[in-house]
């Protein structure tokens, strides 16, 4: 894959991510609050990958993978603010319950916290990003 294509690969993924945040805003207004933890995880998961992709690694496979890669090269490094570790490692916990526990349940303010948050994993992305020259979708 050439940096250009990188480059490309980027902005779509970080286009998914704000195709996922708006999505858990929605699911919140129509109550499904679990579907809601799940988009606004996936909105992080992908600004992860748009960052990563810049990178000459392989991709990988599992979440924890991605995570673990994401903290080690870019939070523990402090080429982004470690407090984003706290988010990402939030939603992935609330992401996993509720959707694999059925008894699991989520409050509208959690899951409206947890968007929020989202949205400053983002923002801190989108400004590493800009930095990277990615173009960022309007």
């Amino acid at each position: 894959m050439t940096q250009e294509d990188r480059l490309n690969y980027s902005a779509v993924l970080l286009e998914n991510a704000h195709r996922c945040l708006k999505t858990a805003n929605s699911n919140v207004e129509i109550g499904d609050y679990k579907a809601a933890a799940n988009r606004s995880y996936y909105a992080i998961f992908h600004s992860m990958r748009a960052v990563l992709i810049l990178e000459d690694v392989p991709e990988r496979s599992k979440h924890s993978g991605v995570i673990a890669l994401f903290q080690q090269r870019y939070l523990k490094t402090g080429i982004l603010d470690k407090s984003l570790s706290r988010i990402i490692t939030d939603a992935f916990e609330v992401r996993n319950e509720a959707d694999y526990d059925v008894s699991y349940i989520i409050s509208k303010d959690e899951v409206q916290e947890q968007i929020r948050r989202a949205g400053i994993f983002m923002e801190a992305v989108e400004t590493y990003l800009k930095e990277q020259i990615v173009v960022i979708p309007d």
